[in-house]
């Protein structure tokens, strides 16, 4: 009776594994076709900054790290190297994965955190108000990476640079740009930082759409010894009633 308890439990987690693994699936198909396009307006915002501008000295750096609120993923602790005397880092968190586990060693370091952005597709209206609320925060920064899961198939993080409104025309590089007004420049700015910041929760949605399915069909293979186990338990009772019959059939030979 315990070993059918057993199967009918592994049965029934097979099962939600697979529903899992199905919605993950049903998710990764739009959020993959979704990306494409925002990748158009993602990497090619950078080409200003890696061109022209050449910070010769950061001193505030923010760190802003996407990750998921659930799901599984690789910690971002990794990219936290030691901090160079003179600098000041502040970190910008988006989702709960990872700001459970910077919160551990860096909790008076935290300047913003958001959730819940995985729930639904994230829109660009959702990533306008996290960067306002970024702009709005008081605290004023250097340069700092936006770090985010990308890879489907290794979940490696990638960075993607971005500097403030006051670094950008102090640059030494920029100097010479005269007819650029400090309105565009801020209006750059601020769409720039947006762009990143969505781009970045796009790569780290698919990303986690595709650890989650990775990981059910892992699980859903792990449950499949059910079928070795009612192998099992069915030589089992046919030993058992076998057993039973020759010993009926023994004893009305004797008789």
């Amino acid at each position: 009776w315990i070993q059918v308890q057993n199967m009918a439990t592994l049965k029934e987690i097979t099962r939600k594994l697979s529903s899992i693994k199905m919605v993950a699936a049903a998710k990764y198909a739009p959020a993959e076709r979704k990306l494409k396009a925002v990748r158009v307006y993602g990497t090619p915002s950078l080409a200003l900054y890696e061109r022209d501008i050449k910070v010769p000295e950061v001193k505030k750096q923010l760190l802003i790290g996407v990750s998921s609120d659930r799901g599984v993923v690789k910690q971002m602790k990794s990219v936290m190297a030691p901090l160079e005397p003179g600098k000041k880092l502040r970190l910008f968190e988006s989702g709960d994965k990872n700001r459970g586990i910077l919160h551990r060693t860096y909790s008076d370091q935290f300047v913003l955190t958001f959730k819940e952005m995985g729930r639904k597709p994230p829109t660009f209206r959702d990533v306008s108000v996290i960067a306002l609320e970024l702009l709005n925060s008081g605290y004023e920064f250097d340069e700092g990476p936006v770090i985010f899961f990308r890879s489907v198939i290794s979940y490696k993080t990638e960075e993607k640079p971005i500097l403030s409104l006051n670094t950008i025309p102090s640059a030494e590089s920029m100097s010479i740009q005269d007819d650029i007004d400090a309105a565009v420049l801020q209006n750059y700015q601020e769409h720039h930082l947006t762009n990143i910041i969505y781009y970045s929760v796009k790569e780290s949605t698919i990303s986690e759409q595709s650890a989650r399915m990775t990981a059910m069909d892992n699980r859903s293979k792990n449950a499949s010894l059910i079928s070795k186990l009612t192998l099992t338990f069915n030589y089992t009772c046919q030993a058992v009633v076998t057993k039973e019959l020759i010993e009926i059939s023994g004893a009305v030979a004797l008789d």
